[in-house]
């Protein structure tokens, strides 16, 4: 089966983007090896290639990151600020490249990225995905693990480096109890919460 018929399928399922499992590859090693698959990217300039995220967390799931060969967070200097402008603008593009609306997207870094090479999320807040499975999946996109790009270009500028969070700090966060984003609802578990979601989905992404 094609990845773009695999694509499709997994579209059906839930109404999202997906990128082909056919490729596997180490999840902590894969980002730099999925910016040269041309199935998964959605963009592409000088600067950096944007991709579809391999396994999404909701029905829009985007990564941009830079062609530059930067670890992590802390491999970060003010000097790269212009850089993360350029990335937080192509996720924007993407956005409305797609006819989407950018009041239901959120752009921003996990505080303790799971994955080598920097990329920037770019994610609807829908978050309906077969892929969100666990109470950190869902704690490192709704609580502040999750920088807004707009707070970390700020941080880096003033700071030259990432202050924002320390380790202990961040990984708080991943344990803090579930709770829907958009309303007080706090579920029991993963299931509950995602009844919740595809439930009132109409509700959380219209008027916003």
């Amino acid at each position: 089966m094609s990845g773009h018929m695999k694509r499709s399928m997994a579209s059906q399922e839930y109404q999202g983007e997906v990128a082909s499992p056919a490729k596997a590859k180490r999840p902590h090693k894969g980002l730099r090896e999925a910016m040269k698959d041309e199935e998964v990217q959605v963009h592409v300039d000088d600067l950096c290639v944007a991709i579809l995220d391999k396994y999404p967390k909701a029905r829009h799931h985007f990564l941009v990151l830079p062609r530059e060969d930067i670890p992590g967070l802390h491999d970060l200097t003010a000097a790269h600020v212009g850089l993360l402008r350029h990335l937080e603008s192509v996720g924007y593009s993407i956005i409305e490249k797609r006819g989407l609306d950018k009041g239901d997207f959120r752009l921003g870094y996990h505080a303790i990225p799971s994955m080598i090479q920097l990329h920037l999320h770019v994610i609807s807040q829908d978050f309906v995905s077969p892929r969100l499975e666990t109470q950190r999946h869902w704690n490192s996109f709704t609580t502040d693990f999750f920088v807004e790009s707009f707070k970390f270009i700020d941080d880096i500028a003033k700071n030259g480096k990432f202050t924002l969070l320390n380790r202990e700090q961040a990984m708080d966060l991943l344990s803090t109890e579930l709770r829907c984003h958009k309303c007080n609802f706090e579920p029991s578990n993963i299931p509950d919460l995602k009844q919740h979601l595809e439930r009132n989905i109409h509700e959380f992404t219209e008027g916003e």
